[in-house]
């Protein structure tokens, strides 16, 4: 075998494969070698049909598999020996139209390779974290949203009608063309009104009602209603109101606490305290990360593989254009062209991408079994009664798992880098970083 290099040009490389007969004969014969003890055929025991006949019978097939791992053998140990990373799959072309068993067979292969660099001394990077600490407002506020969602409600005096936001205590019975239909009636069922529990049109009818009327609610059921029988159709609901409650707001008390899990009132308020700093905390920290890579960006220069910043530039463009047209969902549109600003952009992101992989080959970083489990639960959490499906498919996609992975390791390459620069703590308050968080998305 013979490897000879065609083309060393920047971070492009090709070489030319040659890969004689002899020694595709002899990987053919090897294999039928190592087959033959479990051959059967007619006319010759197990183990016995003569080599002649098996190479005549399985030869040319074998002879295919001979030359690929011949290939992918030679290629393997280049790239070992060299020790070049190539940017993407390396391209293999068969060089020669007319070849035929027997000849030597002369193969093309080129790549892009990775850049190669010194990391840089992260020392020399200074940066600011933001450390803001929830306010007594801040905490009070929260506060009350909780208690916003623990609705209570009393009764009105006696002859006020409901309005809306109002929760009306009911017996009901509906009926389409007459006939009760089954799961149109109930009693003392409660309904807030304007939240929309019901079919449109009912709940606005029931505004207006007092304790003791009788009030009929004639609607139509939505044309795509789950149950086929009941789509389309008129109906008419029957209504006795036997209880009007106005909302009240709920006391801030020990007895609310426990409602959402505390102990006491003073308890919850510190789950809260807690909840808005680690919410702080995780906006300081895309803030920080922000400036991390705009300094790493300026920190190293180095040559990148044009394929890869092609590529991310078309994806780039690609993306932003179905932000710019939400309602085409599939890919049946026009050609989407790249432009230099596009182009910009993927230059630093495969700079940066390059940079943080090389800092966290490096450093031995990597994502633990249980950092990934963790990611795959959370991910799952967005399949409701499908997280054991869910897991199951990610386990089976190598492709997903990689998109899951990613973003585990570049932040722990990231919190790595943060560790070796030069971390200054400024207090700040949620405006502050609020405007800083808002900054980014202006970018």
């Amino acid at each position: 075998m013979q490897v000879t290099e065609t083309l060393n040009e920047g971070l492009q490389r090709g070489y030319q494969i040659t890969i004689t007969a002899a020694e595709l004969e002899a990987k053919v014969s090897e294999k039928l070698v190592e087959a033959q003890p479990e051959i059967e055929m007619k006319g010759f025991r197990k183990g016995k049909v003569p080599m002649a006949l098996l190479k005549k019978q399985y030869g040319t097939r074998l002879l295919g598999e001979a030359m690929q791992e011949a290939v992918d053998g030679a290629m393997g140990e280049h790239l070992e020996s060299s020790g070049d990373r190539p940017a993407m799959q390396p391209e293999i072309k068969m060089e020669g139209e007319d070849w035929k068993e027997g000849d030597d067979v002369v193969v093309s292969m080129t790549y892009e390779k990775l850049p190669e660099f010194e990391q840089p001394d992260l020392s020399t990077v200074t940066l600011q974290r933001m450390v803001v600490k929830a306010d007594d407002a801040s905490v009070e506020e929260a506060l009350t949203g909780l208690a916003d969602q623990a609705k209570n409600f009393e009764d009105r005096a006696e002859g006020e009608a409901a309005e809306n936001g109002d929760q009306v205590t009911m017996d009901f019975v509906g009926k389409v063309d007459g006939e009760a239909f089954e799961g149109g009636s109930a009693e003392d069922f409660p309904l807030e009104l304007g939240s929309g529990q019901f079919i449109p049109g009912f709940e606005e009818q029931l505004v207006g009602s007092k304790v003791g009327d009788v009030t009929v609610a004639n609607v139509k059921f939505p044309d795509e209603y789950g149950a086929e029988h009941l789509a389309g159709k008129d109906a008419e609901f029957t209504c006795t109101i036997k209880a009007v409650k106005a909302p009240a707001a709920p006391e801030l008390n020990d007895e609310l606490a426990k409602q959402f899990g505390a102990e006491s009132l003073d308890a919850l308020k510190d789950q809260i305290r807690e909840r808005l700093e680690a919410e702080y905390s995780g906006a300081a920290r895309a803030v920080m990360k922000r400036d991390l890579l705009d300094k790493l960006d300026g920190l190293v220069t180095f040559d990148l593989p044009p394929t890869l910043v092609n590529a991310e530039a078309s994806q780039i463009a690609h993306q932003l254009w179905h932000e710019e047209n939400p309602d085409v969902q599939g890919h049946d549109h026009p050609e989407i062209e790249t432009t230099d600003e596009h182009t910009k952009l993927a230059v630093r992101r495969v700079r940066l991408g390059l940079l943080l992989a090389e800092l966290g080959q490096k450093n031995e970083i990597q994502v633990s079994d249980a950092e990934m489990t963790q990611a795959i639960m959370n991910q799952a959490r967005q399949y409701p009664g499908k997280e054991r499906e869910f897991f199951e498919f990610v386990q089976q996609n190598q492709q997903v798992q990689q998109q899951l992975r990613a973003p585990l390791f570049e932040d722990k390459v990231v919190d790595y880098v943060f560790e070796q620069a030069t971390v200054e703590e400024i207090e700040a308050d949620k405006d502050k970083l609020k405007e800083a968080v808002e900054a980014l998305n202006d970018e």
